[in-house]
């Protein structure tokens, strides 16, 4: 497999900009995960690297070798859609080798190639059988083995695991993560959902309204999220985000969020900010605190949802370990380590 590189691409339907000056290189073996909300770009940017769109500026490379002014063809990229259009006359093993028919290789070559994507894939026993015999995630496995059977350089998949139920999305999802280890294939995968990007991704590029608003691993992402939309984005439940006054009276500015806590703000400037709490680091107290009212309980056996209004942020929720006895309308507090706040400036960047 062979590594990619995004030079200031830019692209425009008509004269409305849909891709903002993106920059990104994405290592051999890499599997690269886009996220973000609907109408952000993701499947745009995926289109353009497989040639499937044209590139309004900018640069595209595959390896050493400029690749935006190829034909897609000739860009020897696969690409699994979120249809997984499968011939329904053919068997598993006739539309896996099918690209391999197409392409004039010797029967040999071609019933050895589709037997070695059908052990990887686990689909030797399912060979003789036809699409409308098979389950949702078997059907995907085939059109992922029907893309691997060319031994592309780049391996491009569109959200192809959005038409299965929770069940067969979690299963397919260890499955994809498992195939990417054994192959070390590059790939590039697109969704909407942060859940898949987090336990897929060697790296994250989230994007939104076409740009791209950060790329990491995963852990740096939730550790250190670059700006509010991203500290909001990645998590679930979300992160809870709220403005707070800054206290400039002893000189450094502080965030006075109650008697017992102040947290430097450094380097803020303006008069307000934006501090975060993830749900998950907020510890129930008897006393002191972070006060406020619950107004709905969600229980889901390991962990609890607790849902809460307070002085300084209405729609807070916090994430409670286990079966908690909290009831609604009852008035909790919740204690958060120092370190565990991330804050914001005015304009919703990083401080």
């Amino acid at each position: 497999m062979t590594g990619l590189t995004l030079k200031q691409v830019n692209k425009k339907f008509g004269e409305f900009p849909v891709i903002h000056e993106v920059d990104l290189s994405i290592d051999s073996g890499e599997l690269v995960v886009f996220v973000g909300p609907s109408g952000c770009g993701k499947s745009t940017l995926l289109r353009l690297i497989a040639g499937l769109e044209d590139i309004t500026s900018g640069e595209f490379w595959i390896g050493g070798q400029r690749a935006d002014q190829l034909l897609a063809a000739a860009r020897n990229i696969a690409m699994v859609f979120q249809s997984y259009a499968l011939y329904p006359h053919m068997t598993v093993a006739e539309n896996i080798g099918f690209p391999l028919k197409l392409a004039k290789l010797p029967r040999a070559r071609i019933a050895e190639k589709v037997a070695a994507v059908g052990e990887s894939l686990r689909l030797g026993a399912l060979f003789d059988r036809k699409p409308g015999q098979l389950s949702g995630g078997q059907r995907q496995r085939v059109a992922i083995g029907r893309a691997l059977a060319r031994d592309p350089k780049v391996l491009l998949l569109d959200e192809p695991l959005s038409n299965l139920d929770a069940a067969l999305r979690l299963e397919m999802r260890m499955e994809l993560s498992r195939l990417h280890k054994q192959l070390a294939a590059t790939m590039v995968y697109v969704t909407h959902d942060q859940v898949e990007a987090m336990t897929l991704a060697d790296r994250i590029v989230i994007m939104r309204e076409g740009k791209v608003e950060q790329v990491g691993t995963p852990l740096e992402l939730y550790s250190r999220p670059a700006n509010v939309f991203v500290a909001e984005f990645i998590g679930s439940p979300k992160m809870n985000v709220f403005s707070a006054d800054l206290d400039r009276s002893g000189g450094n500015p502080v965030i006075r969020l109650s008697e017992q806590t102040a947290l430097s703000a450094e380097g803020a400037a303006g008069s307000r900010v934006f501090a975060g709490i993830r749900p998950e680091h907020m510890t129930p107290v008897d006393d002191g605190g972070l006060r406020g009212v619950v107004t709905a309980v969600e229980h889901l056996g390991a962990d609890t949802l607790v849902h809460f209004d307070s002085a300084f942020m209405e729609g807070g929720i916090a994430r409670i370990n286990g079966i908690s006895g909290v009831r609604t309308g009852e008035n909790i507090g919740f204690q958060v380590a120092a370190e565990q706040y991330h804050l914001f400036s005015e304009n919703g960047n990083r401080l």
